[in-house]
């Protein structure tokens, strides 16, 4: 005997089953591309006969018919979270916007704090053992079937099939129906530059090993693609789509140090291309669980080095984040941002990340903003921000003061605005009065690791206007000696206003880059700064040095002038110029040594030197064999 022989009993059609939906009641629908079409389409054909009906769900990818005008006095909907489907009808006041933490929905429906009397679901058809299964919609759907006095199955054989918690014995199945729907296929719009280069931002803060949340989109897609080079990775995310999977077939996501489920891909729903449901069907690779499982920040924090990639729609200078909302109108939900945003930031060596494109609406609009709009909702309070993206940057705002937060955010904000913001940060006293920014897009492609043996990996990058309290941290630990040499005076101190003229470049004529030494559970920390600054009448550069005084003797003036120079030589500079104290041999020895030719003078105890950076110029290096230390790029 096959199921349908021996479910006979409980099949009916799509109108046997709406009919016995009773006024008044509370109608739960199936989420994501789970939404059990059929049911729904008969639900509004038959809408003279409801009253009052409240219709709740999570997003939706089918039709929503029950918000059109309309039906306005059949059926209310009640969104948790608000989709394009249903979006008009909320601003228009059709419908209702409950904000709730994803995590807790499944508590608010088995508490009947949010009823759910009627569940129209859509699965897989029942097994050998009698179990159905809910397929790429576990999420919220298990508890609304658990707790509905009557449950619609519109059992569709092209439901995947997914272990984890997604079986439903028929026992608990009132009726079922006949489905032949293909699931929605997403086709995945290509990845503009933007996106592309927020993913690489994203992904430079993702460590081999570590465990991913990530959504559906522009930016998660780009995301995911900018992981390709990584290992080990594993998933414990609300949702993905098929970047997951591209990742997967790469052999970047292993799961292998996953603290619950290893070796598998945890989450409560998916939705993308008709390949991502072929290969999640039955593959034991994947296992879903409930919204209050997979969403619980505790089940989060213990994921080995969780981080979690989110979006936003607003950003204030504080830190505050609107997510699902443009002023007073609401655009979408709280979702699972706060649930994992906390979650990574509680987990050891975890990142909670909020990633977003630095406009809106072609460049009109900025998203990084003073304050945000009247009406606008905070989805992710400043205390639990820590990484911002945009495509000029990544601002970490954990522990910074406010000062510090604005100034961080007015770096990755788009040019167009960055004069603007850093005008209403001094206007509420959020920065000094004489601070600066700089209108210079961020050059990533001058940052070089490098390793040494025996020491901790070393970022060489350019200077950010971000950089004060480091530098002045570096100038407070450098021997008088060192200072000395450095800068042929005894400066006892360096004041916030010196500091913002070293910070002042703009990457091309005028240029300065960092040595920050990556500690482990430490913040990173400038060890070394190498800068030049041209005189337009010659095209020469003045150059100077600096390394702290425990990291001298390890060759680092040599990697950064070798650095200098190939900088300095792309942006046309025809040479360098540099004051050296006489008693200043290791220094003399670094220019010497660099390969250029030199000339000098000496004048009171000072060498000035000349360096032509020509490559014409470029003496002969000895072809003696020297221990070199190891540098990777």
């Amino acid at each position: 005997m096959d199921w349908q022989e021996h479910y006979a009993a409980k099949r009916m059609t799509a109108a046997d089953a709406v009919e016995r939906v009773p006024r008044g009641k509370n109608i739960f629908i199936g989420s994501g591309a789970a939404e059990p079409v059929k049911l729904v389409e008969e639900l509004v054909a038959q809408s003279l006969r409801f009253a009052d009906n409240t219709i709740v769900h999570i997003l939706t990818l089918g039709p929503a018919p029950y918000v059109k005008p309309e039906h306005e006095n059949r059926f209310r909907h009640n969104a948790f979270f608000i989709g394009p489907n249903v979006r008009e009808a909320v601003h228009e006041g059709r419908a209702d916007y409950t904000p709730i933490f994803l995590s807790q929905i499944p508590s608010m429906i088995r508490s009947r704090r949010v009823p759910v009397d009627v569940a129209f679901i859509q699965t897989s058809p029942p097994d050998s053992f009698g179990f159905v299964n809910l397929g790429v919609s576990v999420d919220v759907v298990l508890s609304a079937v658990e707790c509905a006095s009557l449950v619609i199955a519109e059992i569709n054989p092209e439901m995947p099939v997914i272990h984890g918690a997604g079986f439903v014995p028929m026992d608990q199945i009132d009726g079922w129906v006949q489905g032949e729907n293909t699931l929605p296929d997403l086709k995945r719009e290509p990845l503009d530059e933007i996106s592309l280069e927020i993913g690489r931002n994203v992904a430079s803060l993702v460590d081999d090993g570590s465990t991913i949340q990530v959504g559906i989109g522009q930016i998660p897609d780009a995301s995911l693609k900018a992981l390709e080079n990584k290992k080990d990775l594993g998933v414990w995310s609300e949702m993905f789509s098929d970047g997951v999977i591209d990742l997967i077939e790469n052999g970047n996501i292993t799961g292998r140090y996953k603290t619950i489920h290893p070796n598998k891909v945890s989450a409560s729903f998916a939705f993308g291309s008709n390949h991502l449901y072929e290969y999640v069907d039955r593959n034991p690779t994947f296992t879903f669980h409930p919204s209050d499982f997979i969403n619980d920040p505790t089940r989060v924090a213990r994921q080995h080095k969780m981080v979690a990639i989110n979006g936003a729609l607003q950003i204030d200078l504080t830190g505050q984040v609107c997510a699902d909302s443009i002023g007073t109108k609401f655009y979408s939900g709280i979702g699972g941002q706060v649930d994992f945003i906390r979650g990574a930031s509680m987990s050891p060596g975890g990142k909670p990340i909020l990633a977003l494109p630095s406009t809106a609406k072609n460049g009109q609009l900025s998203r990084i903003v003073a304050s945000l709009d009247p009406g606008a909702g905070v989805v992710t309070s400043r205390g639990d921000v820590e990484y911002v993206v945009t495509e000029y940057g990544v601002a970490d705002l954990k522990g910074r003061s406010i000062r510090d937060r604005a100034m961080a955010l007015i770096s990755i904000a788009h040019p167009s605005y960055r004069a603007e913001l850093l005008d209403a940060g001094k206007e509420r006293h959020y920065v000094f009065p004489d601070q600066i920014t700089s209108e210079y897009g961020y050059p990533r492609k001058y940052e070089k690791r490098i390793e040494i043996e025996g020491l901790p990996p070393v970022l060489m990058r350019p200077i950010r206007v971000t950089d004060e309290a480091k530098m002045s941290r570096l100038f407070y630990s450098l021997s008088d000696v060192t200072v000395y040499r450095r800068w042929h005076q005894g400066l006892k101190q360096l004041s916030h206003s010196d500091i913002l003229r070293l910070l002042e470049v703009d990457y091309t004529k005028n240029m300065a880059i960092v040595m920050e030494a990556e500690l482990d559970h430490e913040e990173s920390k400038i060890i070394g700064v190498g800068r030049y600054h041209t005189d337009p009448a010659t095209n020469y550069a003045e150059t100077a040095f600096v390394i702290l005084d425990e990291w001298q003797g390890h060759s680092l003036g040599t990697i950064l002038l070798d650095h200098l120079i190939q900088i300095a030589r792309e942006n046309g500079i025809a040479g360098f110029t540099a004051d050296v104290l006489a008693e200043n041999r290791a220094m003399r020895h670094v220019f010497h040594k660099s390969g250029l030719e030199i000339q000098s003078q000496l004048h009171g105890g000072v060498y000035s030197l000349a360096m032509d950076l020509s490559p014409a110029k470029q003496k002969r290096k000895s072809s003696r064999k020297k221990k070199t230390p190891k540098r990777k790029s």
